[in-house]
This record gives C-alpha cells, structure tokens and sequence, in this order.
C-alpha cells in the first residue's frame, strides 16, 4: 500500500500573506523569515514563492547558503550571526547580512579583511536572549561604523511579549529602542508577526514578518483567519480501517479510553513518526467528509484512531484532514500544549510534500 500521508501546501496563500504583512507596514521593507526550513513548509519552495519579499531572514550559515545555492538573490541576514573567525569568508563569499549581537564579533571583524558587510546591530530592550544592551550601543556602533570591515550598520531588537496584546512590556521595549540616539544613522527593524498584526508603532524602516506568512496566528487567543491570513500548510492522511468494538473495550496503547457503547472506531495512517503529536488528549479534533471528529485513544507512531458514531458514511480510503484548511493548527497546537509553530515544524520527512497555487 502506498502511504497517502502528506502535506499540500498552497503557495498563492503564502503569497496572499506577504500581502497582508505589507498591508500592516505599507512603508517598511519586509525580511520574510524562513528560517527552519521555511517553518516546515520548505525553505527553497517559500522563498521562491516569496519573490517579492525585500530580504530573508534564516537562523545560520546552511540555511542561507542553501538559498544562495538555489539561486535565491535577495540579501540574506543571518539572524544568530556567527561565532567562528573562519565563518566570515562565507560570509564574505555568499554576500550574507550577519547580525552583531555581542562584542567578540566586532573583535573578528576588525582583525579580518574583506569587502565591507552590511550588519544589523541587535539591541537587547527587555528580551535578555540575543544582543547588546541600549547602555553598549554608543560605543559599539563607533566601533562598527569605523572598522573597515563594515560598509552598513542597521539596527535591531525583537518582541518578548507581543503575542499578548494585554501585556504593555511590548510598549516598555519599542519605547527602550525609539529612545536610542543612535536611530538617526542607521535604518530600524522591531516589528515581527505579532507587532505587524498587534502594535503599529513597532513598524518601522524594517519589519520580519514570520509565522503570519504561513496563515498562523502569533497570538494566543485567536486564529490566523481573524487577521485575513490563509493556511498554506494542510496534512492530509487516510482512513485505512473501520472497526466496531463492544462497550468497555480499550482502544490503543495503555487502553487510556474505553468505548462507552459498541461503536465504530477509525484507523488513521498517521502518528507521531509523520511529526503529528503524541501527547494530544481524546477529543482532539480531525476533519472527515467536511465534518469534526474526535481523536480517541494514545497516538501512535504510524496511525491513531476516531470515534466514528456521527459519522456513518465514513468509508475506508476517505480522506482526513490534521490541520489546514478547515481545521486551524491553532486549534490542535491548543489541544496538545504548544504552538502552532512547533507543530508545523515538527512535520517528517516521511510526509510527502505538494506545492499549489490554488
């Protein structure tokens, strides 16, 4: 039998995405994020969907350097920078946009030579992971527009808490950053998915937009349709068994859920080796035939299994949907504990891919 397990992923609502963001900052330039493998979605397909987008923003060296070897021209920023000397030739040679976020890389660049980098100078306003602190940045920035090595500095921070639109730490750290003097001689990037979409005084001369563009909501508390955002990522799988069991029989490892009636029970080819979560509860939903149905018993590795009793035209070969198009993977990121960023990211390799411009 051929697996049917996989996942369609519709770039005309990923395009329709970077719309909405550029609707949001109709006067900043966008740095599409996509990193981690475009968030699971493919990061070559993404970004040659995204040929509009006016940079990439990727997590390291591989990432970007895949992209250039596909042939991807717009500027690539390496948001964790580098941390080796030897790094910068690639750098150098793949014409990168790395960011500066701690002293001992302006050390390596002033003690290399090179053509002059663009560089995006990371300012810590309150997320206390990446960057320098607004105290450092005078005397970094002098250091970095007089070193050889640096054509271009612009300047950077991100969002902690703009996924909570009731939390005003977010307005603590855009005010920390707009109070920086510096702002006058290098252009400014704060806003990510959830400033775009949440705090309009986070758009400035550069926005990163990042789990908006594939449809995804940043927020807790709402779906990415709220904000005319599409899924471009639906998983798709197939109903491989239907069996009726007796009131009291257990259904799957552990026998955690027990028939409360004779019932018909479903056999999905799907499970925590295709990347969809072990750990959600019974009830979490599924689509079949345009209808809910509820997940019962542990998730396995290569299948799980419904509750089929409102649904008695449900025929082996139908087609289930996980999460995408009529099921936002907020609602199952809800169920399981987490995020729909994990989820996305998290599908396998086994999963066969589809792109459409549906």
């Amino acid at each position: 039998m051929t697996r049917a397990t996989r996942a369609t992923l519709n770039l005309r609502a990923l395009q329709h995405n970077l719309t909405i963001a550029r609707r949001h900052a109709p006067d900043s330039k966008l740095m599409a994020i996509i990193k981690a493998n475009g968030y699971g979605h493919g990061m070559i397909e993404v970004a040659q969907a995204l040929n509009d987008a006016d940079a990439f923003g990727v997590a390291c060296l591989d990432e970007a350097i895949a992209l250039r070897e596909a042939g991807i021209p717009q500027p690539i920023v390496l948001l964790e920078g580098f941390v080796r000397a030897d790094e910068l030739r690639l750098i150098d040679g793949f014409q990168l946009q790395p960011v500066i976020h701690h002293p001992a890389q302006i050390d390596m660049l002033e003690a290399s030579s090179g053509p002059a980098l663009t560089v995006w100078l990371k300012v810590d306003t309150g997320m206390h992971r990446l960057g320098v602190t607004p105290e450092q940045v005078p005397a970094i920035l002098t250091r970095l527009l007089s070193c050889p090595r640096v054509g271009a500095v612009r300047l950077m921070t991100h969002l902690a808490n703009a996924d909570d639109r009731d939390d005003d730490y977010t307005l603590e750290q855009i005010r920390r950053f707009e109070s920086l003097d510096e702002l006058s001689v290098a252009a400014r990037s704060i806003a990510n998915s959830a400033g775009l979409l949440g705090w309009a005084q986070s758009a400035s001369d550069w926005a990163r937009p990042g789990i908006m563009l594939y449809g995804v909501s940043p927020f807790n508390n709402s779906i990415g349709e709220q904000h005319d955002l599409r899924p471009v990522m639906t998983l798709r799988a197939q109903l491989i068994a239907i069996n009726t069991h007796k009131a009291g029989e257990p259904i799957g490892y552990g026998g955690s859920w027990r028939c409360p009636e004779p019932m018909p029970v479903g056999v999905v080819a799907i499970g925590y080796g295709d990347g969809y979560p072990r750990h959600v509860p019974s009830g979490t939903p599924v689509l079949l035939n345009n209808k809910r149905v509820p997940i019962v018993g542990r998730v396995s590795m290569d299948m799980l299994c419904l509750d089929l009793r409102d649904c008695p035209k449900a025929a082996i070969g139908d087609e289930v949907i996980l999460w995408g198009e009529g099921l936002p993977v907020e609602a199952i990121a809800e169920a399981a504990g987490t995020i729909g960023y994990e989820l996305l990211c998290k599908v396998t390799s086994r999963v066969g891919f589809e792109y459409t411009h549906e």
